[in-house]
C-alpha cells in the first residue's frame, strides 16, 4: 500500500485586504513533521490561501525524499481555492493567476501526485493558529 503525506494549509488577512499571513503543516502517520509560516504584509484572504499552498509545495520541492513514493493530500478550509486548484472552478481574478502559475510550475518539478480537498475550519486549527500567530507577531 502506498503511503501518503497530509498537508494542511491556510492563509488569512485581517480586513481583506489587510495584514495577512500563510502557513502549512505537514503530517505523516498522524505526526506533525514540519510547520512553516510567513507574514505577507497587506494582502487578501485568497492570495494568502494560495501562498499557503505555494509554501507547502516549495517545501515538498526542497524535501523530495519526504514525499518520495507517496501521494500528497493538501487540505484547505477554502472551498474556492481547493476547487480552483482541482480544476473545478475557473480562476477569473487576474490577481490570482500569477499565483496559480507559480503553483503549476512547482508541481512540474515535484514527482508526486497532489490532491486538493476542503476540510472544515475545525480540522485545520493548527494551520489557522499559526497564521493568526504570524499576523499577531507582525502587526
Amino acid at each position: 500500500m502506498k503511503s501518503f503525506l497530509k498537508i494542511y494549509t491556510d492563509g488569512g488577512a485581517r480586513g481583506n485586504p489587510g495584514p495577512g499571513a500563510a502557513a502549512f503543516v505537514v503530517v505523516e502517520a498522524g505526526r506533525v513533521i514540519f510547520k512553516g509560516s510567513r507574514f505577507l504584509g497587506k494582502t487578501t484572504n485568497n492570495k494568502a490561501e494560495y501562498n499557503g499552498v505555494i509554501m507547502a509545495l516549495a517545501w515538498l520541492l526542497n524535501n523530495k525524499s519526504a514525499a518520495a513514493n507517496k501521494d500528497v493530500f493538501i487540505f484547505l478550509d477554502s472551498q474556492l481555492i481547493a476547487r480552483q486548484l482541482g480544476g473545478f472552478y475557473k480562476i477569473k481574478s487576474e490577481n490570482l493567476k500569477p499565483l496559480v502559475k507559480r503553483i503549476k510550475n512547482l508541481l512540474k518539478k515535484i514527482p508526486v501526485n497532489v490532491n486538493y480537498s476542503t476540510v472544515p475550519r475545525e480540522k485545520n486549527r493548527l494551520a489557522d493558529a499559526i497564521v493568526n500567530k504570524e499576523i499577531d507577531e507582525n502587526i
